[in-house]
């Protein structure tokens, strides 16, 4: 179980939030986290990358200059691999990079890492209300009161979506703000501070607490 104070709208401490989430084992939690995170990186290529193979450039039908007699390298097409603007060898074609992984281990891993960043985790009240407009100097300041520096990586987490919210920190470069049924391992580890509010600390543990 993981014990965290719960900060108001000022950065005082208010209350205690606990989150006690199911993890992996401690020798297969690396492996868990890596394959999670390799596997959603994976995922997220296009793999549209695509070149053109020397049956498929366009020209070179005919021999450049007869085999022999010319006192130059022979050659059969202008399109071979060793020429500019020739076919490419091995060059990369159209593929899925997705990776499977089962849903038990999924949520496993997603766990695992929350509670592995128990300690860069700050709970704090909801606090949409206080927004009553879009106003990044205030979500900043709000940020820096509950003791996340300005050059430090922040996942907000939210428990519901509020457009205030939204546009005051969509244009925070270190900022990424998710819901809390939207979690990823990625954004959890890549992140140097992780703030939540208490109805996204309620809503991953109705949502993961039990697998």
């Amino acid at each position: 179980m993981v014990t965290r104070a719960v900060k108001n709208w000022q950065g005082e401490e208010v209350g205690e939030a606990t989150l006690e989430l199911k993890v992996a084992k401690e020798e297969n939690a690396s492996h868990i986290l890596h394959r999670a995170v390799v596997r959603q990186l994976a995922n997220a290529r296009q793999g549209t990358a695509s070149t053109k193979t020397r049956a498929e450039v366009r020209g070179g039908g005919r021999k450049p200059w007869r085999q022999k007699g010319t006192g130059r390298a022979r050659a059969g097409s202008i399109r071979s691999p060793l020429w500019r603007g020739g076919g490419v060898i091995f060059g990369p074609k159209p593929r899925d990079y997705s990776q499977k992984m089962n849903r038990k281990e999924r949520r496993s891993a997603l766990r695992t890492a929350l509670i592995t960043r128990a300690e860069d985790l700050i709970v704090v009240e909801d606090f949409a209300e206080q927004i009553s407009r879009p106003k990044t100097k205030e979500l900043v300041s709000a940020l820096q009161r509950w003791g996340v520096e300005e050059t430090q990586k922040v996942l907000l987490i939210l428990g519901e979506k509020n457009d205030n919210v939204y546009f005051s920190g969509r244009n925070i470069e270190k900022v990424r703000m998710i819901l809390a049924t939207n979690l990823n391992v990625y954004d959890i580890l890549n992140a140097d501070k992780i703030v939540a509010t208490s109805s996204a600390i309620a809503k991953i543990k109705e949502v993961y607490g039990e697998d």
